[in-house]
C-alpha cells in the first residue's frame, strides 16, 4: 500500500481502572490507503470506538505509534491535535453533538469560522443543501428529528472538505428509513469530496458498502483486515 492515509504500529491503549490498568487495544498494527472506506466491525466492547478514537487522536496511544496524513499524533499535544484534526478530519458521532444555541447553519458553519473561511456560511448553506436540510437552515437541533440532526452533523463534517472522515455508529440511534438515508449520504459525501471514510458499526449493509473491513476482538484485529464480509 503506498503512503497511507493512516498507519497504526503495534498501537496500545491502557486505561486507569478501578482494579488496575485495563487494556483497551492490544498491538494494534493497520494501514488504511487514501481513498478506501473502511469498516471496523466486532461486538460490543471489542475496541472499535476505541480504535476510531486512536485514529482522530482523541485518545493517546500509550504505546505504538499512529500515524495520519504523515503525522505522527502521539508526538502532538492537544493544541497541535484540535488544529490538526479540524484541518484535515471531518467526525461523526452516534449522539451528534451539535451546539443547542445555534442553528443548524451556525453548527455547520462554526469549523469553518475556527478555520478561517471567509465564505463560511455561504458553505455551510450549501452542505446543508447537500443532505436535503436548505429549509431546516434556522432550526436549532430541538426543533429537529434524530435523522435530521445526524444529517446537520454529517454536513458540519463534511464542510470543511476534511481528508479523513472518521464515523462512530453513524446510524446507531436512528430507524432503519432514517439509517439508510444516512448511509447513502456518508457515501455520497466520499464520493463527492474524496475523503477516506473509517466508520465503526453494528449494521451489516454498512459495513457491506465498505471496500474493506476488520473485526476487533478482545482489543485485537481478529483477521488481516481482508474480509468483505461484515459482523
Amino acid at each position: 500500500m503506498a503512503d497511507p492515509i493512516l498507519s497504526l504500529k503495534d498501537a496500545e491503549l491502557t486505561l486507569d481502572g478501578n482494579a488496575g490498568p485495563v487494556n483497551i487495544l492490544r498491538g494494534i498494527t493497520l494501514d488504511v490507503a487514501s481513498g478506501e472506506t473502511l469498516g471496523l466491525v466486532g461486538p460490543s466492547g471489542s475496541g472499535k470506538s476505541s480504535l476510531l478514537m486512536l485514529m482522530g487522536g482523541l485518545e493517546r496511544a500509550t504505546g505504538g505509534s499512529v500515524m495520519a496524513l504523515g503525522r505522527d499524533l502521539t508526538a502532538m499535544d492537544e493544541d497541535q491535535l484540535a488544529r490538526f484534526r479540524r484541518d484535515h478530519m471531518g467526525v461523526v458521532f452516534q449522539s451528534f453533538h451539535l451546539i443547542p444555541t445555534m442553528t443548524a447553519l451556525e453548527n455547520v458553519a462554526t469549523p469553518l469560522e475556527l478555520a478561517g473561511a471567509a465564505d463560511a456560511f455561504d458553505r455551510a448553506a450549501a452542505e446543508l443543501e447537500a443532505v436535503g436540510l436548505a429549509p431546516r437552515a434556522d432550526h436549532y437541533p430541538a426543533q429537529m428529528s434524530g435523522g435530521e440532526q445526524q444529517r446537520v452533523a454529517l454536513a458540519r463534517a463534511a464542510a470543511p472538505r476534511p481528508h479523513l472522515m472518521l464515523a462512530d455508529e453513524p446510524t446507531g440511534n436512528l430507524d432503519g428509513a432514517n439509517g439508510q438515508a444516512i448511509m447513502d449520504l456518508l457515501f455520497g459525501l466520499r464520493d463527492r469530496h474524496g475523503a477516506t471514510l473509517v466508520l465503526v458499526t453494528h449494521a451489516p449493509d454498512l459495513a457491506a458498502r465498505c471496500d474493506r473491513t476488520v473485526r476487533l476482538i478482545d482489543g485485537r484485529l481478529a483477521d488481516d483486515g481482508a474480509l468483505k464480509a461484515a459482523e
